[in-house]
């Protein structure tokens, strides 16, 4: 790892502060800098991936949500939302998008005249199935880059971490 040091942008802008600003604390920016270095870099693998297969990362979300959902890979638009922690007015445009390519449809349903069902098409399905594929290989070639028990020793961190941030506790349950 100390040979990484010399291209570590994140080291360079400590010492920079360090040297600006003694006075303050940026212990902090070691991790919180190189997890938003991390993530713009993951995500722009992640949508590269997606490029291939004609979509965008909230595209792929989308059609990730109803395939998820099982047989017949449908779900309400609100429900997606949910599912791919976005805004209804965001949803409606994906879905528009995905619809207008054909790879969803849109349908009321039976006891709700009022609603609306997102339902996966035949060749929505397979583009999903063959994208997903190839994600997750993507996803397990970013991973190697740590060692079995690395990845994991992060999993664990980062699922307390993301835990404690969205279920912070009051500040008298210590």
């Amino acid at each position: 790892m100390d040979d990484l040091q010399p291209l570590d942008r994140v080291a360079r802008i400590q010492a920079d502060w360090r040297r600006e600003r003694p006075d303050i604390d940026i212990g902090p920016q070691g991790v919180i800098g190189r997890l938003h270095r991390l993530a713009g870099l993951l995500t722009g693998e992640l949508c590269l991936l997606y490029s291939r297969y004609g979509l965008s990362e909230g595209e792929f979300d989308v059609l990730c949500a109803l395939r998820r959902a099982g047989d017949p890979f449908e779900r309400a638009p609100g429900e997606l939302a949910v599912h791919t922690m976005v805004t209804t007015g965001a949803m409606t445009k994906r879905i528009d998008r995905l619809e207008k390519a054909g790879l969803v449809t849109r349908r009321r349903p039976q006891d709700d005249q009022r609603g609306r069902i997102v339902a996966l098409t035949g060749p929505g399905r397979e583009l999903i199935d063959r994208a997903f594929t190839d994600h997750m290989r993507n996803e397990h070639h970013l991973l190697s880059l740590l060692t079995p028990t690395e990845a994991v020793a992060l999993e664990t961190l980062l699922t307390n971490w993301l835990t404690r941030m969205e279920h912070p506790r009051p500040a008298n349950e210590g």
